[in-house]
């Protein structure tokens, strides 16, 4: 097998895929799993997260309040969740945003390594993973105990600078791989610190604060 050359590094949610994916599969999860008290737990949490937003707290500190959400949730069935998720929303075709999704396939075809990068948990990014053929996933890993998540999270959340740390890691297993000839696609200021961390950003989406910090970037526009 050839050695790559470079590493391509890709947000997720509204980047790859049009949802947000932690939203969405809570919506999915919590229902199915628990009937009524389910709903209302998952419209309890948006609630919550929606007023934490509101008040500017740290996307991180919401991470890490989502993410307690889950205590006691059984890991094998949360990942058969996620799995039967997945086969549902990629049935429609506008699940993946098709301008990312076929940058990311050329890639691959040229012998790229692949990286999904997100602050979403693994239940939910394995199966687009396998589909899309990458190499390695960073994202929010989530502590276990006894075969049920405890609610809290391993390490730091992969978000803003967690991003850009993680892309380091990864870069220092690839010692013959230049950053400045790797790709990052991002569509939110949080993936900021992971585009900086590459020789060749591409913004996903139009957010102006996105444009403004990278100029002269390419930019993909929905589809």
């Amino acid at each position: 097998m050839a050695t790559p050359t470079r590493l391509i590094f890709s947000d997720v949610d509204e980047t790859l895929i049009r949802l947000k994916s932690m939203l969405d599969f809570l919506d999915y999860h919590f229902p199915a799993e628990h009937g009524h008290r389910g709903t209302r737990r998952a419209a309890d949490v948006r609630e919550k997260v929606t007023a934490m937003a509101a008040t500017g707290a740290p996307r991180e500190e919401m991470n890490r309040a989502f993410y307690r959400t889950w205590a006691g949730e059984s890991c094998a069935r949360l990942a058969a969740s996620g799995r039967r998720w997945f086969a549902e929303r990629s049935s429609r075709p506008d699940f993946y945003l098709a301008g990312t999704r076929e940058v990311l396939r050329e890639h691959r075809a040229e012998g790229a390594v692949l990286v999904l990068v997100s602050g979403s948990f693994p239940a939910v990014l394995d199966p687009i993973a396998a589909d899309v053929g990458a190499d390695h996933v960073v994202c929010t890993r989530l502590e276990e105990r006894d075969g049920r998540l405890t609610g809290e999270i391993v390490g730091a959340p992969v978000i803003g600078d967690g991003k850009s740390e993680a892309v380091d890691e990864l870069l220092r297993r690839y010692p013959g791989v230049d950053p400045a000839d790797c790709y990052g696609y991002g569509d939110h200021v949080s993936d900021i610190p992971m585009l900086a961390a590459v020789g060749h950003p591409v913004v996903v989406g139009g957010d102006p604060a996105m444009r403004t910090r990278f100029p002269g970037a390419p930019t993909l526009i929905g589809g």
